[in-house]
Order: structure tokens, then sequence, then C-alpha cells
């Protein structure tokens, strides 16, 4: 029980890897909190969660990430109710494959809002919380276009770029006050995200896969606890490449 005992807010934790993640902090006896788009969504993975397993405490919140005063209310009501924060995910985020020549400037800004803004709105009060109570831990997904960039939807490696350079400048920042901040950049992995994606463009990566399969949301969840637990306690300003070595 890698995790037991600490209090573990997930975003986009209802689906794919953010649900991969929030069922491994659970198995490894963490409380959970998770958040997503909708209520209707968070409520049916809290329940499928606790029918899963009666003894995991989970529970469920659908703030709207890019309203910086909701994301801040819903921090202070987790520290409310749990006493602490000892471990934020973002992993909340939207993916973009349009062409340069078919973007609009509200595309590229929603993107960013997504995937780089609401990290910050979440990350600032929860670090306040941290510092206040010795220490945390943050960890952000990124992705293997971060690294390689992608052929097209320019917004999404871009916002990824960002994410990298938040998450070392921060662990810089933030480990005197003892919080260690990390990210995990997925490659081709089974979730709707990828599947949302051109099928060509999916074949084309998965073809330059070394390890010769797709990953699981599993596997990344692993990266994510590892990250999480004390195993890492030397372990920041990380960005931790979960791709079965593909550098497409």
């Amino acid at each position: 029980m890698l995790l037991e005992g600490k209090v573990a807010v997930v975003t986009g934790g209802t689906r794919g890897i953010g649900r991969a993640v929030v069922e491994k902090y659970l198995e490894h006896g963490a409380k959970v909190v998770l958040w997503g788009s909708r209520e209707e969504t968070v409520n049916k993975a809290v329940s499928e969660l606790k029918s899963q397993n009666s003894s995991w405490e989970v529970s469920g919140m659908y703030p709207d990430l890019t309203d910086a005063k909701a994301v801040e209310d819903a921090v202070l009501a987790v520290k409310e109710q749990y006493g602490s924060i000892d471990i934020l995910v973002n992993n909340a985020g939207i993916s973009h494959s349009t062409p340069l020549y078919n973007y609009t400037a509200e595309d590229f800004d929603k993107i960013l809002k997504l995937n780089v803004s609401a990290l910050f709105y979440a990350i600032l009060p929860t670090a306040k919380i941290m510092k206040e109570q010795g220490g945390g831990v943050i960890i952000n997904t990124s992705s293997m276009v971060s690294i390689s960039g992608q052929t097209s939807g320019v917004g999404y490696p871009t916002s990824k770029f960002a994410v990298n350079g938040m998450t070392i400048s921060l662990a810089r920042e933030l480990a005197k006050d003892n919080i260690r901040v990390n990210a995990v950049a997925p490659g081709v992995t089974k979730t709707d995200m990828v599947a949302a994606l051109p099928e060509a463009m999916i074949q084309a990566i998965s073809a330059t896969i070394p390890l010769g399969r797709p990953g699981e949301p599993e596997d990344v969840a692993n990266a994510f606890l590892y990250l999480a637990s004390e195993m890492a306690s030397y372990v920041t300003g990380e960005i931790l490449s979960v791709d079965g070595a593909c550098r497409v």
C-alpha cells in the first residue's frame, strides 16, 4: 500500500488514463477525489468505483477547470473535507489535430486554457496547502509530442511543451517547500483521446513503437503511482516518458 492515508485529487479522472490513475491510487490506500467535466460522468465513475470495491474512499467534483475561482473553491473544499491534499494529478486536457490553415484563434486559445492555464489554476491553491502541511506531490500529464512535436494540430504540442516548462520550473521553485513536481509523458495509449486522432496518424505512430504495441492506461498509471510514492522521494523536475521508446 504505497499511498496509505494519502489524499489525492485527480483531474480528468472519469475515464482513460485519469481513471486508471484513480483506480491505482485507490488500490494503494489513497483517498481520491476525482474531478470531471460533467456531474453525470463524475457520479457514474464514483458509483462504478464504489461498486468495484466498497472499501475504497472515493468522491467526485466537477469544477470548471478554466475558471480560476471555481478551481480554487474546489481545492479548498477538498482540504476542508479531508484535512489535507497530498497529491495533485493534473490529467484533464484536450487534443487537437486540425491543420494550421484550418485553425482559428479560438481553437488555439481553448487548448491552452485547458491544457496549461487550468494546471496553474489548480496548482496555485494546492501548493499553498501543501506548503502549510509540510510537503506534497504534483504530477502533470504531458505527452510524447512535448518532445517530438506532431505533424498537425500545433496547439496540442505547444501546450504540452508549456506543461514541461511549468513542471521543471515549479520543481525548482517548490523544492524548498518539500513539494515535488513531475510530469508523465505518455505515448500512444488506448484512450478515447487517441481514438479521436485520424486513423492514418495512429497507424503511422504505432508502427514506430519499438515495444510493438500501444500502451495500456495501466502502464501509464504505474508511472503516476511511482512518482506519487516515497519510492520517488528524490525525484523532482522530471518528464517521465511512458511511450515504448517511440520517438516520432
